[in-house]
């Protein structure tokens, strides 16, 4: 299954950023067949949380994965919404 997985971050932790930013790169990297794009989500200049798109058996697995990156034990991540995402178009092209 397919998943978006948006996150918020707790503002009072931003800097904490920097020092995890390795290992979370790393991480991201060490799951590239579950988290098929990563990336922050700007308002402006200023940061507004981030999206992932994975692919896991379940909601379970997907939140699994969330809770093994650094950023989460940190405290960095304020707030995660996963939601099962059917694509319906890629590629300029209809999938249905």
């Amino acid at each position: 299954m397919l998943f978006a997985v948006l996150f918020t971050d707790d503002p009072a932790r931003a800097g904490e950023r920097p020092r995890l930013m390795p290992a979370h790169l790393a991480f991201l990297e060490a799951n590239r067949a579950a988290v098929l794009a990563a990336g922050p989500l700007l308002d402006g200049a200023e940061g507004a949380g981030g999206l992932w798109l994975v692919e896991a058996a379940d909601v379970a697995a997907a939140r699994a994965l969330v809770e093994a990156d650094p950023f989460w034990p940190s405290g960095l991540r304020d707030s995660v919404r996963i939601l099962a995402w059917r694509q319906v178009f890629a590629g300029g092209r209809r999938l249905i």
